[in-house]
């Protein structure tokens, strides 16, 4: 059941790749390593501790009103989320801006307390938010990597925002352009479209191998053995 939920939320069901939910932050948010990453952990302790309250609380919601109920408590925790960034990480807040507040309206987090945390209890349903949300995050942080690097020939801009005293890493020379599409709007569509063609190659190729097996396994079965008769 455990090693279930990590690999669906990881991979079989990413929220990014082929659920194609939260598409906000996906597209909004992914500029850079850093803002990628950040808009990300807020969203793995949100769906985290969204499911595990509203496992543990199950019991005591009607039915006819749980969905408001649910976005209450996202909303509670999302206020939390958003209070505790803008004391500790201050400068990285103000770079998220809007979109941590915006994480009560993502549907995947919705999605996730009504398809799982109503229905398992509260720790597998903590499990199954954190890695809903950390496949989402490697995303996010992947997008934000490939246009960073490709935008400006650099990684880790802002660093220091969520590390002190780390600095950015220049990959390429002075003289690289950079690659204006790559860290406008478009260039989000383009790169998430090549990440999604990627992970289905990956996997068609995964299943292909494992038919290919199956028949010979099945090959080797079938055929009977003919005894000598020497």
């Amino acid at each position: 059941m455990i090693r279930s939920i990590i690999w669906n939320g990881l991979w079989k069901q990413n929220s990014g790749l082929i659920q194609l939910l939260g598409m906000c932050p996906v597209l909004a948010m992914t500029g850079n390593v850093v803002s990628a990453a950040g808009i990300g952990c807020a969203t793995i302790v949100v769906m985290a501790l969204s499911n595990f309250a509203v496992s543990l609380l199950r019991i005591f919601i009607p039915y006819e009103i749980r969905i408001p109920v649910y976005i209450l408590i996202m909303a509670s925790l999302v206020t939390v989320v958003d209070l505790s960034m803008n004391a500790l990480v201050r400068d990285l807040y103000l770079v998220l801006g809007i979109f941590i507040p915006l994480i009560v309206t993502n549907c995947l987090v919705l999605a996730r307390l009504e398809a799982f945390a109503s229905k398992n209890p509260p720790l597998l349903s903590a499990l199954d938010g954190a890695m809903m949300g950390l496949g989402l995050t490697l995303v996010l942080v992947a997008l934000g990597a490939i246009r960073e690097f490709v935008g400006t020939g650099m990684l880790f801009a802002g660093i220091e925002m969520m590390i002190p005293g780390a600095h950015e890493i220049k990959i390429l020379p002075d003289s690289y352009p950079g690659f204006l599409i790559a860290i406008l709007p478009p260039g989000a569509f383009f790169t998430l479209g090549f990440l999604v063609a990627l992970r289905n190659w990956i996997d068609a190729r995964s299943h292909r191998r494992a038919l290919q097996k199956k028949i010979a396994a099945s090959a080797g079965v079938s055929t009977p053995v003919t005894p000598s008769t020497n």
